[in-house]
């Protein structure tokens, strides 16, 4: 059976496509959750505007996702964890945790949306990459110190630029 598809369907086709499907997978799934219209001229029609519509909607989305890659792509996110003797931390760097980061610093992404090449569970810096639209990703640097380090570097640092003056 010829059907018309109302969205975007994972593994079948895009919003628009003319595919060829079986009967009950037409009649019992994509018709009563209106995924998919019978192929008939007001049909066509009808898709024809909607596809437009998703259009320009797509072409929104794309460029404030290339404004958000620039702002994600200058963030360095410097994170302060209990690390044992050989720089392993006590627990891991969480998606989660990167992600109420962001939102302090005032940048939105849902935590599924980023992708770490491997889980955090050392000390040291880390990429994590971010999927924005279909083919737009960002990356930033995540850093990862010792707690309470970082105060102790930057006091030495303070004590050695008053001895030099």
């Amino acid at each position: 059976m010829r059907v018309i598809l109302n969205a975007d369907i994972e593994k079948l086709g895009k919003l628009g496509d003319i595919v060829e499907v079986k009967p009950g997978y037409a009649r019992n799934y994509l018709f009563p959750r209106e995924l998919a219209l019978k192929p008939t001229k007001h049909n066509l029609d009808l898709l024809e505007v909607k596809k437009k519509k998703v259009q320009k909607k797509l072409e929104i989305e794309k460029l404030s996702a290339l404004e958000q890659k620039q702002k994600i792509e200058e963030i360095t996110l410097t994170i302060e964890k209990k690390a044992g003797e050989k720089d392993t931390l006590f627990g891991s760097v969480t998606t989660s945790e990167i992600e109420k980061m962001l939102e302090e610093m005032g940048v939105t992404i849902e935590r599924r949306k980023l992708h770490l090449e491997e889980p955090i569970k050392r000390l040291g810096s880390y990429s994590c990459k971010v999927k924005l639209f279909e083919d737009i990703e960002a990356e930033f640097k995540i850093e990862v110190v010792k707690e309470g380090e970082e105060e102790i570097e930057s006091e030495s640092e303070s004590e050695s630029e008053s001895e030099q003056q």
